[in-house]
């Protein structure tokens, strides 16, 4: 089992783990249609989101292919969270990671998710031995581009029509990058 250091503080955020009082603000974003749009899946009821919060603030061991990280990010002095971030281990034996973020609509347009998924990026990198952390993401998601573009990952793939939402073919980008790579751009 790796132990995960959390909290970790940023220049603006605390990324921690969740807590039973994280409802609300949990819903006011996963429940929202013009954010589920993007996960190929519908909002999440309150009910839903009791269910994830439990099954978050437990965490997982970060072991074993599926076992997965995901993280509340708050503004510094504030409790409340805006968004979060997901680390899932995708391959325990290569060691490969995916990354994500889901981010409340009204906290768009500050920086917020390129500076939280730094923060976990490095931790994947540097405290979880991750040697490979890629997304993925709806190709229509422009601001999830910029965040992957911002963090200096390579765009690997261009899977069209891979997925079905409703009635729409959704099409995906694959975005990468190594350990390696993570290093020396953050060394420059």
């Amino acid at each position: 089992m790796t132990e995960v250091p959390l909290p970790v503080r940023t220049e603006r955020l605390v990324l921690r783990r969740f807590t039973p009082d994280d409802l609300d603000d949990l819903h006011a974003y996963q429940g929202l249609p013009e954010v589920a749009r993007f996960l190929y899946r519908p909002p999440l009821t309150r009910e839903q989101c009791v269910q994830s919060l439990a099954r978050r603030a437990a965490g997982t061991a970060w072991a074993e292919d599926d076992d997965d990280l995901v993280v509340a990010v708050c503004p510094i002095g504030e409790e409340r969270v805006v968004g979060e971030v997901v680390l899932k281990l995708a391959s325990a034996r290569a060691r490969q990671a995916e990354i994500g973020w889901v981010f409340h609509p009204a906290y768009g347009g500050r920086g917020y998710a390129t500076e939280a998924a730094s923060a976990t990026a490095s931790l994947a990198f540097a405290d979880l031995g991750v040697h490979r952390l890629f997304a993925r993401l709806d190709v229509l998601n422009t601001g999830s581009v910029r965040v992957c573009e911002r963090l200096g990952m390579r765009r690997e793939a261009h899977l069209v029509e891979n997925d079905l939402d409703g009635g729409r073919w959704g099409s995906e980008y694959v975005y990468a990058a190594l350990a390696r790579e993570w290093k020396a751009g953050r060394a420059q």
